[in-house]
């Protein structure tokens, strides 16, 4: 049988085609020796034979297959896109994992000795013009052991959203077959997270960078819900050019065992404080030069900070300079 699963330190960036784009960045990452959060990758030939087990599947022998659905849509009417969008991805919701295959992801999870993961789309396609699909896709966070094969196939399915479906057809990819990789990751539980710019970007000065900083969850940050810490570094020696602190009421958490996040309110005493140290903030320059340098392109870093150590979540290239 085909091994649909794969481990991080056996992927790297060559492997775009089968992990998808997110996956063969943690990959590739991973062999370097830059500190991921474990994790394995869900390659898009499973989702393949997802979709094979979805045809002979007495479901979709109702005429409701997916080919069949995505002729009959009119692109100028909204309503035909959801309809098309709502039908297809119940086929999928509704249809089983092939259970050797189920098997197999059950089995990565344990590896993993954790509780939550991400769970999250890594897009393929042949065409480099997929480059910016990953926005129309799915990511699902804190996810147990309970729930791990219900996201894999809402990532799986998220090919299929309303604006996945019009943006094939915007791009004229509407007969090229598109697949789906999934990457499962170890949640991490994060004190304080950010985002790191390799290059300055409002300046553009290709010797700084800098580092956004925030207490709790990342998301927080991503989504503009929090405003972080910012500190500008020289990449040339580390020094430290500017620390702006950002004062912080409230901060994301991860809550009991559900995995639902909820806002927490920061004590007082430390709503105005540092998030990280002169010396914290030199060694995530370090790590954050060092993948720009493997990539030889300045970077978007996300990372995560617990129990004294720095985590890399996911690096992409700065595509606004």
């Amino acid at each position: 049988m085909t091994k649909y699963i794969l481990p991080f330190f056996k992927i790297s960036k060559k492997d775009a085609a089968i992990a998808g784009g997110k996956g063969a960045s943690l990959g590739e990452m991973t062999q370097t020796g830059i500190p991921v959060p474990s994790g394995f990758v869900i390659v898009a030939d499973a989702y393949n034979y997802f979709i094979d087990s979805v045809a002979k599947n007495e479901v979709a022998e109702v005429g409701l297959d997916i080919k069949a659905q995505l002729k009959e849509v009119n692109f100028k009417d909204t309503n035909s896109i959801d309809k098309a969008s709502n039908v297809i991805r119940d086929i999928l919701h509704d249809t089983k994992i092939p259970s050797d295959l189920a098997d197999q992801i059950k089995n990565e999870f344990k590896k993993l000795n954790t509780k939550f993961v991400a769970v999250r789309s890594s897009a393929t396609a042949e065409d480099s013009s997929i480059a910016s699909w990953a926005g129309e896709l799915e990511t699902y966070l804190n996810t147990t052991e309970k729930t791990l094969l219900q996201n894999v196939r809402r990532c799986w399915s998220s090919l299929f959203t309303p604006r996945a479906i019009f943006y094939r057809y915007e791009k004229k990819m509407s007969d090229q077959h598109v697949a789906v990789a999934v990457v499962v990751q170890k949640m991490v539980e994060s004190e304080i997270s950010g985002i790191t710019f390799t290059v300055h970007p409002v300046t553009k000065d290709k010797n700084q960078m800098i580092i956004e900083a925030g207490f709790g969850l990342g998301e927080a940050i991503v989504s503009g819900q929090i405003t972080p810490d910012s500190y500008v570094v020289g990449k040339k020696d580390f020094s430290i050019f500017d620390i702006n602190v950002a004062e912080q009421k409230k901060m994301l958490v991860r809550k009991g065992a559900g995995g639902d996040n909820v806002w927490k309110t920061i004590a007082k005493s430390k709503q105005e404080s540092q998030k990280l140290t002169g010396r914290q903030i030199i060694e995530l320059a370090k790590i954050c030069a060092n993948i720009e340098k493997h990539y030889k392109k300045p970077q978007d870093i996300e990372w995560a900070f617990a129990k004294g150590k720095f985590y890399i979540t996911q690096s992409r290239p700065i595509t606004t300079l």
